[in-house]
């Protein structure tokens, strides 16, 4: 049977290439399609293209002279599952609890082999709450709003909700770094407290079903168990330094 492919895409020459019409070209060709490759090179042109044929967008693809669509369409016909922006994941935190735990091994293993293996939990506490507050700081205007909905501190003092991602980069690289920890201990006491009782009161009390500001405003994941975890870690991590400073 004939595999032949014909695409249109947006190639302005120096200017713009655009990106979903390489994945579509590569998407034909992997799966052995003989392939035109029209390029649309101007905008005025990709306008009178979009127009004349009453498309909304581009590229567009046609296989064996049947229109398959854009590059949705094409990934659908090819038997690709086709991600949709607004479907719940946890990938954001599985992707920073996972490189988190792999810092906190290579500081353990070669800059702090002397304190023994368990260094390697704070550690990993402290690294988190890095780079979840960097997720923060990239729109602090977006994750205040979703933080708002249901954070019970920031709906008391609105410039919490701002301040949040700061506390929590604070405490985090303080208690990295091992150093005053009078500073940091009592911000991740008053963050991870104020936070588990929101969560839990949103979730397990009221029943709501709502996004977690956790990774940024723009995130997807569900509020809920991983959510409580990230609070309840920054309440456990200063507890074992306030036992820790008692002891040593």
């Amino acid at each position: 049977m004939s595999k032949k492919a014909k695409i249109y895409r947006m190639v302005i020459p120096g200017k713009h290439i655009c990106p979903y019409g390489v994945k579509s070209l590569r998407l034909l060709k992997k799966h052995g399609y003989e392939v035109e490759d029209i390029h649309l090179k101007t905008k005025k042109e990709t306008e009178q293209f979009k127009k004349e044929n009453n498309f909304e967008d581009t590229p567009r693809i046609y296989i064996n002279g049947e229109h398959i669509g854009n590059d949705d369409d094409l990934a659908e016909f090819l038997g690709y599952e086709v991600p949709d922006e607004n479907k719940k994941t946890y990938r954001p935190v599985i992707a920073i609890f996972s490189v988190a735990f792999l810092l906190s091994l290579v500081i353990n293993f070669i800059i702090n082999w002397s304190e023994g293996w368990w260094m390697i939990f704070p550690n990993f506490i402290a690294i988190s709450m890095i780079l979840l507050a960097l997720q923060k700081l990239q729109n602090t205007e977006s994750f205040s709003i979703m933080f708002l909905g249901y954070d019970l501190l920031s709906q008391k003092w609105v410039p919490y909700s701002y301040l949040y991602p700061y506390f929590e980069l604070i405490a985090g690289v303080l208690m990295l770094a091992g150093i005053l920890d009078y500073i940091s201990i009592p911000i991740a006491m008053l963050i991870g407290l104020a936070g588990s009782i929101s969560v839990f009161k949103a979730v397990y009390i009221d029943k709501r079903e709502l996004k977690c500001a956790c990774v940024g405003g723009d995130s997807n994941t569900p509020l809920g168990f991983v959510s409580l975890t990230e609070n309840v870690m920054m309440i456990v991590i200063s507890i074992w330094m306030i036992v820790e400073n008692l002891i040593f």
